[in-house]
């Protein structure tokens, strides 16, 4: 088991659930590098390394809300897992909905995960503490690039 750092890339246009994941991250005392898309368009430009992005790090994990605005999440989804230099980052689902066919299609798209958001922020931390076990500690990621 590995104690580094993880990169992860949130795609989050809610700033309130942003800085609750900021919160679970510090609160958890999760050692890694958090950044933020606040759309699909920004999130596909940093992992591609386009316009502002072209020094961004590749993440090791992302965090992916359905509920975007421009295009959803799944269509982002579906984007990363056609494009051979992306596919291989875990996609985990992270949003409000547990509607039975969002969770079918993201599954359908190669997602590595698929959780409901909670809502209080012990319950966030403690999920962000099992993305960050399983991540770092019992998955094997893909090397950094």
């Amino acid at each position: 088991m590995t104690d580094r750092s993880i990169d992860i890339l949130l795609v989050e246009d809610d700033p309130g659930d942003v800085v609750l994941a900021r919160e679970a991250l510090q609160e958890g005392e999760i050692k890694c590098e958090l950044n933020v898309a606040e759309d699909g368009d920004a999130a596909l430009a940093y992992l591609r390394r386009q316009g502002d992005y072209a020094d961004a790090t590749r993440p090791d994990i992302i965090l992916l809300d359905l509920n975007l605005p421009k295009r959803d999440g799944l269509e982002i989804l579906a984007e990363i897992k056609e494009d051979a230099e992306l596919r291989a980052i875990p996609v985990v689902v992270l949003t409000t909905s547990s509607y039975p066919e969002h969770v079918l299609s993201a599954y359908d798209l190669q997602a590595s995960f698929y959780i409901t958001k909670p809502t209080d922020l012990d319950q966030f931390i403690a999920t962000m503490q099992q993305i960050k076990e399983f991540s770092a500690g019992v998955a094997q990621l893909p090397p950094r690039r």
